[in-house]
């Protein structure tokens, strides 16, 4: 969530940089030229501008970047497929003692335990969350208690 919001709040300043600039400019100007009420007048109002300008910025660059998000996560899962039947002559099952297993590729690791139907799946150390068994994993998890001992 923080990385996210680093991220919403680094795309706003390279995209408006110039206008938070030219805000910073105008409060410098009133804050020592103005010496009244109406010098805070001016900076709230001001900031009030920069905040909701980039309050309706913020939101479009937050779901750009959730969707920019989802779809590098999609991508990420048809790659991770492709890779399983790919690299199933490859694959190595090992039992843990607790009755869960690991099968490990050059670039997949795929956790679960024995009948359930979810397993964890991370493809090139980035973890893409739980899975439900389909097909694919079931023929790579096959694969894999074959070519293990």
């Amino acid at each position: 969530m923080l990385d996210m919001d680093f991220q919403v709040w680094s795309e706003f300043f390279k995209q408006n940089w110039l206008v938070i600039v030219g805000a910073l400019v105008v409060l410098f100007l009133v804050v020592n030229f103005v010496k009244t009420v109406i010098k805070w007048v001016l900076v709230l109002a001001i900031v009030a501008s920069v905040i909701i300008y980039s309050g309706i910025s913020l939101k479009d660059i937050g779901n750009a970047v959730t969707t920019v998000t989802d779809q590098a996560v999609s991508i990420s899962k048809s790659e991770a497929l492709k890779m399983m039947k790919n690299e199933a002559k490859d694959a190595k099952l090992t039992q843990n003692s607790d009755g869960s297993y690991t099968i490990t590729t050059p670039n997949l690791e795929v956790t679960g335990e024995t009948g359930s139907d979810k397993v964890q799946v991370t493809f090139r150390g980035v973890s893409l969350g739980e899975w439900s068994m389909n097909d694919t994993l079931q023929a790579f998890i096959t694969e894999a208690k074959r070519n293990s001992p």
